[in-house]
């Protein structure tokens, strides 16, 4: 049974200074007005948080039932998988909707970081990493890109001018998004380290080159196609496919990030199209670094090749596939469990025309890209209208 989203809402993402029960009451009764539905019609909520890292609540799922009384004794579970938390809800739910299990479902991905001291939150994030063998790398989850990074110049050569240049893409999109949480066009020259501001952080990597700390919250309604049909409007999943690869950096090769691209491979083959049938995607910016890698991983260009496709405009925003409309994490934030979501609503919103100063002209279908870990855990999605 294919699901659709049919309501979603966004926060902000950036310095929130609330918690995520404050959070998570603003989208959910958003996202069920948007809807268009009653509280009393979701039969059952998941709910997407990155553990209890950033947050002394470590059992969030029933603050959902908060956001109206109407919600009591809805089932509601907690969904976790790293920094693809978001998606793995929105996945979950369709699970239920295939099962015939539920009609609507509410996920809902949130986060509060920022009130978090900097070192927890580099051990937080480095938790996602196979502990055994990579707790040592030094500047947490930066410091693990940086390595890829390194391992890929060497492989392949300075890829220093490309990652400014996906930066400085993403800061421009972020311009347009008002849910981003830095909305300033850095340009080419300062992402590239022409000042102090911008200096080395990790390995090649500059702090342009990595995402933020934030906080925020978005959640999405889900129902069955048939249903969907009856509403104001549906966005329908085309495909949603989930690879798992193996957490040890040491049993893979890393800057190939093999788990996406048969991510990929199965979401199209699922959805019978190809990449270029797409009109955007929404991918896993975590660091400028991965980004490069998945349009490679994505099919978009070969190994080694991937700085042709921001080089030549590929990804722009006019380009023939454009990348990270909404400034990705890069430019938007990466509250972690509400990235996935955010990713989802955020596509929703392209395809019905809903995304204001972000829209793309006549978008036909979209696809998604979440990755918790170092493309361990990969999501993707494909998206199109539904139509009547």
């Amino acid at each position: 049974m294919t699901s659709c989203i049919v309501g979603w809402a966004h926060t902000p993402f950036g310095k929130h200074g609330t918690d995520i029960e404050t959070l998570i009451l603003g989208v959910a009764s958003q996202a069920i007005k948007d809807a268009g539905v009653d509280p009393s019609d979701i039969d059952e909520i998941l709910i997407g948080n990155y553990g209890g890292h950033f947050s002394a609540q470590g059992f969030p799922a029933s603050l959902v039932l908060q956001a109206d009384d109407a919600l009591r004794f809805t089932p509601a579970t907690r969904v976790e998988n790293a920094c693809a938390t978001g998606s793995a809800a929105v996945h979950q739910g369709m699970k239920s909707i295939a099962a015939g299990q539920s009609r609507f479902v509410l996920a809902v991905g949130v986060e509060a970081m920022t009130a978090t001291p900097k070192e927890l939150i580099a051990e937080a994030l480095l938790s996602a990493s196979y502990v055994q063998e990579e707790a040592a790398i030094d500047g947490g989850f930066a410091g693990v890109f940086g390595v890829i990074a390194q391992q890929y110049f060497d492989r392949y050569g300075d890829q220093s001018d490309a990652l400014a240049r996906i930066a400085a893409k993403n800061h421009k999109n972020g311009v347009d998004n008002p849910y981003a949480q830095i909305r300033k066009d850095l340009g080419f020259e300062f992402c590239q380290g022409g000042t102090d501001a911008n200096p080395l952080v990790a390995g090649p990597l500059r702090r342009t080159d990595c995402s933020l700390v934030s906080d925020g919250a978005a959640a999405v309604v889900l129902t069955n196609e048939e249903t969907a049909r009856s509403m104001g409007k549906a966005v329908r999943f085309r495909a949603a496919n989930q690879v798992n690869d193996f957490l040890p950096m040491s049993k893979r090769d890393v800057v190939q990030f093999e788990g996406c691209a048969e991510a990929w491979k199965g979401a199209l083959g699922q959805a019978g199209c190809t990449l270029d049938d797409l009109s955007f995607v929404e991918t896993h910016d975590c660091f400028t670094m991965a980004e490069l890698i998945e349009y490679e991983a994505m099919g978009l260009t070969e190994p080694g090749q991937g700085a042709r496709a921001i080089d030549e405009g590929w990804t722009e925003r006019d380009g023939k596939l454009p990348v990270n409309v909404s400034g990705g994490l890069k430019a938007k934030g990466h509250p972690i469990g509400a990235t996935g979501v955010s990713m989802h609503a955020i596509a929703a919103m392209q395809l019905t025309g809903e995304a204001g100063d972000m829209q793309l002209e006549n978008p036909a279908l979209g696809g998604i890209f979440n990755m918790g870990g170092v493309a361990v855990a990969n999501y993707v999605s494909i998206l199109e209208p539904l139509k009547n």
